[in-house]
């Protein structure tokens, strides 16, 4: 999708929550869907999140992060019945990961550096079934 494409989704009201503990990550990922007209929050660990209202659209965060991984994140959101799309991260992206969180519904796994290219696209396919 293109970014263009991307410009065009449907944005009503859709918050976007990213989750990594690199600064830089968190930045750079939050300009790029601030930049196309969605509402963003951003927090350095999944417990922060978990402590925060949780009322998400989509879910971006890092599989690896000290504490609880983006993993645990993902079976304790299961777990809460909470069924916010995921999209995760990783700059070590390890196979065995990635099936297990796609089989559990995640929307994709991205390699980083990211190409912005493939979260828009990823994104566009969360917000299609969101709430």
């Amino acid at each position: 999708m293109t970014f263009a494409a991307a410009q065009k989704l449907p944005r009503a009201a859709a918050m976007i929550s990213i989750i990594d503990d690199d600064e830089s990550i968190c930045e750079a990922t939050r300009s790029l869907i601030r930049s196309l007209g969605y509402n963003v929050e951003t927090f350095a660990s999944a417990e922060e999140y978990l402590e925060s209202a949780r009322n998400t659209s989509c879910i971006i965060t890092d599989v690896h992060m000290s504490g609880m991984t983006g993993v645990d994140l993902q079976d304790r959101l299961i777990a809460d019945g909470d069924c916010a799309p995921i999209i995760f991260m990783s700059a070590y992206p390890e196979e065995k990961v990635r099936g297990r969180v796609m089989e559990s519904g995640a929307i994709g796994f991205l390699n980083k550096p990211l190409v912005f290219e493939c979260l828009i696209e990823c994104l566009g396919k969360a917000l299609k079934g969101s709430r």
